[in-house]
Parts: C-alpha cells; sequence; structure tokens
C-alpha cells in the first residue's frame, strides 16, 4: 500500500519573520525578523519540499534589514529630538512659575484688602483657605516647580505685615528648570539663571 504523501507545511520561521518585519522600524523586532528569516530559509532548503515559505521568509528578511539600516538615522533623530523636547519641557514649566508667581501677587493684594489687620499672608495655605489660590499651587509644587512664601513681616512690631517675598524654584534642576523666580509686595519679578531662591532675593535680573 501506497502512503499518501503529506502536503507541504509553511514554515513557522518564515511566518514569524514576516510578523516580525512588519514592526519595521522597531529595533529588537526587525533583528529577530532578520534571524528567523534566515533559519526558515536554511530549514525550507533543507526539507526537501517538506516546508514552503520561502517567500514570507524573503519578505521577512528584507524588512529586517530595512528597519536594522533604520537604526542609525532613529538614534540620529532621537539625539536631536529628546534635548529639544527637554528644553521645551522646561520652558514651559518656567513660564507656568512665572504665571504662577503672577498669581500669588494678586492673592496676596486681595489677602490684604481682606484682612487689613493682618495684611499680607504668610503662607500659601492662607492664601488657598482664603479660596484665593488653588489647592495644588498651596501644596508648594506645580508643573515642576516648589513654591513658597519666605518672608512675611510688618513694619512694626504687631503691625500688620506689609511686606511678603514668594519664590519658585525647580524641583530638578536642569529637568524640571533652569531658572529660579521671585517676587515681593512690589509685582516685581526677578530671575536667577542658576536656579537659586537666595540668589534671586538677593541681586536676582528683573524678568523682562
Amino acid at each position: 500500500m501506497v502512503t499518501p504523501l503529506e502536503p507541504p507545511k509553511t514554515s513557522a520561521k518564515a511566518i514569524l519573520s514576516l510578523v516580525f518585519g512588519l514592526f519595521v522600524f522597531f529595533f529588537p523586532f526587525s533583528i529577530v525578523a532578520v534571524i528567523l528569516g534566515h533559519l526558515s530559509l536554511s530549514e525550507i532548503k533543507k526539507s526537501a519540499g517538506r516546508l514552503t515559505g520561502d517567500g514570507l521568509a524573503t519578505v521577512g528578511l528584507v524588512l529586517g534589514y530595512i528597519g536594522s539600516a533604520s537604526i542609525p538615522v532613529i538614534l540620529i533623530l532621537a539625539a536631536i529630538a529628546i534635548p529639544n523636547l527637554l528644553r521645551a519641557r522646561m520652558a514651559a514649566n518656567e513660564s507656568a512659575a512665572v504665571a504662577s508667581l503672577r498669581t500669588i501677587v494678586t492673592a496676596e493684594a486681595s489677602y490684604q484688602d481682606m484682612h487689613q489687620d493682618q495684611g499680607y499672608a504668610c503662607s500659601l495655605s492662607d492664601l488657598q483657605k482664603a479660596g484665593l489660590i488653588s489647592r495644588q499651587l498651596a501644596s508648594g509644587q506645580r508643573s515642576g516647580y516648589k513654591f513658597d512664601i519666605t518672608v512675611c513681616s510688618a513694619e512694626s512690631s504687631g503691625g500688620a505685615n506689609t511686606k511678603f517675598q514668594a519664590i519658585a524654584y525647580p524641583i530638578t534642576p536642569n529637568q524640571n528648570g533652569t531658572r529660579a523666580f521671585c517676587v515681593d509686595e512690589s509685582g516685581v519679578i526677578k530671575q536667577d539663571g542658576d536656579g537659586s531662591a537666595s540668589a534671586c532675593m538677593e541681586k536676582g535680573a528683573v524678568l523682562q
């Protein structure tokens, strides 16, 4: 009795090579596609017709090689884009910090009008309790910056507070931002390029 010949099967490695090759711009997948493509072609050649799928393996190989060749280009683009994204994020954080200080100045002016016997508020929490700033800003952290009211004083003992200073500085310098900002009751916002809150209050340059 003659045993019927089994129909040829498609190489599983060839199929996987094509699947991984479709993810052409993903580094690990393109390498896997190349490896599986070569293995499947070798396997098909040795199978004496029992395996097929050389076309799938060839396509997987081509896509894998395209993906591998694009890796240097992707790395170069990433090296250019990542620093630009970091700078853009820091610039956004710095702008948000300045806006928050302006909010604090406005809130302090309102607080002084509401509490003439006390004068300016000496903490962010006091401003929040009065409904003048958000809970997030009152927590002292927002958009990668820390905020605080460090100076609050009266001209005479027991009198209303006539002075205040508010500061904003990056939580992680050179990652969240590079500059520190400060403001007092005059409403003039100053900056320090090194991110030092104390230097900003002592000799900060007026923000243009």
